[in-house]
């Protein structure tokens, strides 16, 4: 799915995730956490009735087990989308 992202989106994507729009120098093996180094994980989390959720503070993305392939697509596109702006 991210592959096929155009790059707008996947620097929303990582925003969505983490909290920044930049990957550190030394690549998602540097990425910091509100604790120090963490790197950056998703865990399967809810049903498929759920959006998916991010902790920007462990740079984790939790995802629900959807059915298909285009239902985590629409889905993370949602999620991605509606969360544009929040706190700025």
């Amino acid at each position: 799915f991210v592959r096929e992202l155009p790059q707008e989106k996947r620097v929303r994507l990582l925003q969505f995730v983490t909290g920044t729009c930049r990957i550190p120098v030394g690549g998602f093996k540097d990425l910091m956490g509100s604790n120090g180094p963490q790197r950056f994980c998703i865990e399967k989390v809810g049903d498929e009735r759920s959006l998916p959720r991010s902790h920007t503070c462990f740079n984790r993305l939790d995802l629900p087990p959807y059915k298909s392939y285009e239902q985590l697509k629409a889905k993370l596109t949602l999620a991605i989308d509606e969360s544009e702006g929040f706190g700025q």
